[in-house]
């Protein structure tokens, strides 16, 4: 295979991504809120609006962070997103613990929650202080 050959084949890989899709961190923000948005269509079922707008945007608020930021010019500004989203684990991990303490969800949602959150999190950090290396 030529080095035309490989790159064109590189080039089909990524063609119609943005660079956020190549992040584990943004894949694994993805699976959590996709968590999160199925309670968020559970405790709207129960008629606990307010509840699920808040799952609902904190849920997404990882994700989007993430990817806004990989569009950031500089590392520095990329970082700034990057501390959004860590924050957005704890407050997650906040109304998950709630949600459990008002009967909303069981214990294993809760736990499993929990785990995914604190890897999340561990990981972001670990994406910043990569970033300040550099």
């Amino acid at each position: 295979m030529t080095i035309d050959q490989k790159n064109d084949e590189q080039f089909k890989k990524t063609e119609g991504m943005f660079r956020f899709q190549n992040l584990k961190i943004w894949k694994k923000a993805i699976e959590i809120g996709d968590k999160l948005l199925d309670i968020a269509d559970d405790l709207e079922k129960r008629k606990l609006f307010r509840f699920a707008e808040q799952i609902r945007g904190a849920g997404l608020s990882m994700s989007n962070n993430i990817s806004e930021g990989a569009g950031s010019l500089s590392d520095k500004e990329f970082a700034n997103f990057l501390n959004i989203a860590r924050r957005s684990t704890f407050e997650n991990a906040n109304m998950v613990i709630v949600f459990h303490r008002r009967n909303l969800i069981d214990s294993e949602t809760r736990d499993n929650l929990l785990i995914d959150l604190e890897q999340e999190c561990k990981m972001i950090t670990a994406f910043i202080k990569s970033l300040k290396n550099k």
